[in-house]
């Protein structure tokens, strides 16, 4: 097994060598042999041990464990305990993604910390089996079943080629010890049942189980790349970035294609959308429809989708701005100061007459009913009038931000400034406000 990982090495992972790594070690069989086989290797290695506190004594015996062989093999060893149950409950997620989520998250940060360049994990080819069936069963896209990737930024899986088996067979040639955690033969989560209970039904079906699903994984992993590939080409074609980061996806040429929700679901797939349907049926909706993820929103307008982060400020929110004030950062950035002239004016520039307007100014979001003086214009003008000569989308109307004296709208931020409050040449005292 040894030189079948340096061969493997060498062939796909040669960028290692030299490099200050980091390996995510439990205690177990398989991060334990990992251990061992690159520190024959003589890599430059250090240890990552994380104590979930899911297992009262044990989890205790398992931190142990792992410092003790950091110090017989002379390594560097780093450990951290968690809070898992609790971080679970706060963040309303399952045990195991909540550990997921608390490992692969300090991984990242003592990388940083410590300059390590790559983080190491023992998932092999029975974990990787185990991932696709598991994404099988609760549907997925073509990604979902090419399983877990061997390099994904900086964590690296050099042990993906070996089997459990193997692995074992190793630890026991060698005389490695190893803690065995006793949940594994637990039933309770679905990893298990399928591990315990699917696989060597499969396994008895198939000998040959794991180098046919190691064949049809990278049969996977070339088609998604061919998709990859084209996707990138289409998005150039029917995808484009708005004025305020918001992506605008061009309907009429989504329609042309001849798997609309196949194509829908490759451009859209990053954002957390599950209602695949709901999606596209948005291509022929009426304007104003939407579909909303935890953190996006799909919007239909007109002949476009839009897709934006959803709005995290609320609309009756209201923010002021004293006299005193110089500069405004949130919700949005202006510049204020008081000037002697005036130079020419711009949709991000207005100059404002003080002694036409009363402190404290406000920033805040439109309501029905709210008008304006439009400068330029004779009379007033709905607000919401003004957004549909300017062709503006429900997100662009949510976007827009408004200030106000004593609740009389001086600007719509960014557009159109009010005929009544602003300064000309005989102005004596002169504000002046810029969007940055």
């Amino acid at each position: 097994m040894l030189e079948k990982l340096h061969q493997h090495i060498n062939y796909k992972f040669s960028f290692l060598k030299e490099k200050k790594l980091l390996i995510a070690i439990s205690g177990g069989l398989d991060s334990v042999v990992l251990t061992h086989l690159f520190h024959q290797l003589k890599f430059d290695i250090s240890l990552a041990h994380c104590n979930f506190n899911l297992r009262g004594l044990e989890s205790d015996k398992d931190e142990d464990f792992v410092k003790e062989l950091g110090k017989k093999l002379h390594l560097k060893i780093v450990t951290k305990g968690f809070e898992t149950e609790n971080f679970a409950s706060e963040n309303q997620l399952s045990t195991q993604v909540a550990a997921r989520n608390l490992r692969y998250n300090w991984f990242q940060e003592i990388s940083i910390i410590h300059q390590f360049d790559f983080v190491l994990t023992a998932h092999h080819s029975d974990d990787n089996l185990e991932t696709f069936l598991i994404n099988l069963t609760r549907g997925t896209g073509l990604e979902g079943l090419t399983g877990i990737p061997e390099l994904n930024n900086n964590i690296v899986r050099p042990l993906l080629v070996f089997s459990r088996d193997e692995i074992e067979n190793f630890a026991t040639k060698n005389n490695i010890d190893w803690r065995e955690d006793k949940s594994n033969a637990s039933n309770k989560y679905v990893r298990n049942k399928i591990r315990n209970q699917v696989v060597p039904i499969l396994k008895e079906i198939n000998p040959t189980l794991l180098d046919s699903f190691q064949k049809t994984s990278d049969y996977l992993k070339e088609s998604q790349q061919i998709i990859d590939v084209s996707i990138a080409d289409f998005k150039k074609k029917v995808v484009e970035k708005t004025e305020n980061s918001n992506l605008r996806i061009d309907i009429a040429k989504i329609q042309k294609t001849n798997n609309q929700k196949a194509y829908l679901y490759q451009l859209l797939k990053e954002f957390g959308f599950s209602e695949w349907n709901d999606v596209t049926n948005l291509l022929t909706a009426q304007s104003g429809k939407e579909v909303v993820s935890k953190t996006h929103r799909l919007l239909k307008d007109r002949g476009f989708l839009i897709l934006s982060k959803k709005e995290e400020i609320k609309s009756n929110n209201i923010f002021l701005i004293s006299e005193d004030t110089l500069e405004v950062r949130s919700p949005i950035h202006l510049k204020i100061a008081a000037v002697s002239t005036m130079e020419k004016e711009n949709k991000s520039t207005i100059y404002l007459d003080k002694n036409r307007i009363t402190f404290p100014l406000t920033l805040r979001k439109w309501q029905y009913g709210d008008f304006f003086y439009p400068k330029g214009m004779q009379g007033k003008k709905k607000i919401s009038k003004f957004f549909k000569d300017e062709k503006y989308s429900s997100i662009d109307k949510e976007n827009t931000w408004l200030l106000c004296t004593e609740n009389n709208i001086s600007w719509v931020i960014g557009k159109r400034q009010d005929n009544r409050f602003f300064a000309n040449e005989k102005t004596k005292s002169i504000l002046k406000i810029e969007l940055l």
